[in-house]
């Protein structure tokens, strides 16, 4: 039971660690909660930091959450939980002990937790992903209808060896609802024609 609790831990507060307010704090000076979109996460850094502070904390994301259960992999416990510890990364993105538990909306650490635990499914999201935001420039979008796509590709595709498919795909459904849920203020914005446009190139 105490590796359980002692991997808990190592995952949420890996996890919880806010990527892009630290690159932003430690780089440019810029606490990136206080503009832009005043979110935590890779999107608002790219917009407000540039691109190399954006690229960067959507690769920090990102690990957070396919570390952790690259560690846990090398312990003896149930492929279940591994899946639970996905869980944990996820929501300790969004509600980070060190903001207040407050935090990101979950898709880039969502990306490295999936990567994870089934891969296949992951490329084609990414896929379907990229080409909503190459032809419309809303990553909102993108990343709505990636949380739309993953759980049918999970449903549909293998997962990983080793990681068990039905706790997996309930899990691909939590998420999805849970990154829709964290975008209900850019649904409202995109039904309205107000939604900010991602620019390609930003330097920085």
């Amino acid at each position: 039971m105490s590796k359980y609790i002692l991997l808990s831990l190592i995952t949420y507060f890996f996890g919880a660690i806010p990527s892009g307010v630290w690159i932003g704090k430690a780089i440019k000076g810029i606490d990136i909660r206080t503009v832009g979109s005043k979110n935590s996460g890779a999107t608002n850094a790219y917009r407000i930091l540039g691109a190399k502070c954006g690229i960067a904390t959507l690769l920090m994301d990102a690990l957070k959450g396919y570390l952790p259960l690259l560690i846990a992999s090398k312990f003896d416990i149930s492929d279940k939980y591994i899946v639970v510890l996905g869980l944990i990364a996820i929501f300790a993105h969004s509600m980070s002990c060190f903001l207040n538990f407050k935090g990101g909306k979950g898709v880039a650490t969502s990306l490295g937790v999936f990567l994870f635990l089934a891969p296949k499914a992951v490329l084609v999201t990414v896929v379907g992903f990229l080409i909503v935001v190459y032809f419309t420039r809303y990553v909102s979008l993108s990343s709505i209808t990636g949380a739309i796509i993953l759980p049918v590709m999970i449903t549909l595709l293998p997962a990983k060896e080793g990681v068990d498919k039905t706790t997996l795909v309930i899990l691909s459904f939590i998420i999805g609802a849970f990154v829709i849920f964290k975008h209900r203020s850019n649904i409202t914005r995109l039904l309205n024609g107000t939604e900010s446009k991602i620019t390609f190139g930003k330097k920085g």
